[in-house]
């Protein structure tokens, strides 16, 4: 039953993606030519709504899907690991016109040459998870 609870989320997800334009290419390039607004209006939105979740999690106490306590630990703010990690990620995006949540959604919607992408952050994280212990942290 928690499962179909993840795939109404998922498919919920994948609507607001198509219908807010944020799986859009085109959508994705005016917001790296500072053309437009519109995708940083979602961004915004996604780290306040995610910031507030975030803080609603901790007052309810809420558990895991393990049903162990949520561990949301701080990150460390190393400005190097983060300009080097922010360059990659924005230039992946911006090469491919989609971040990792669109990718799915574009699948989703039928196109399929996203697979490509796909595939190759799959093992770009397969990568990172091998290396993870050898890289500077």
């Amino acid at each position: 039953m928690n499962l179909l609870r993840y795939l109404i989320l998922g498919l919920l997800f994948g609507v607001i993606m198509t219908k807010s334009e944020a799986v859009s290419w085109y959508r994705i390039q005016e917001m790296f030519r500072f053309d437009s607004f519109h995708m940083y209006g979602i961004i915004g939105t996604a780290v306040v709504v995610g910031a507030l979740g975030i803080i609603i999690l901790k007052r309810l106490k809420v558990k895991s899907i393990h049903g162990s306590d949520l561990k949301l630990t701080p990150k460390k703010m190393e400005i190097p690991r983060l300009i080097l990690g922010g360059t990659i990620f924005g230039l992946g995006w911006a090469l491919t016109g989609a971040c990792p949540g669109p990718l799915y959604t574009l699948l989703g919607y039928g196109v399929y040459v996203v697979i490509v992408v796909v595939i190759s952050a799959i093992f770009g994280a397969l990568a990172y998870g091998m290396l993870k212990d050898k890289l500077p942290h």
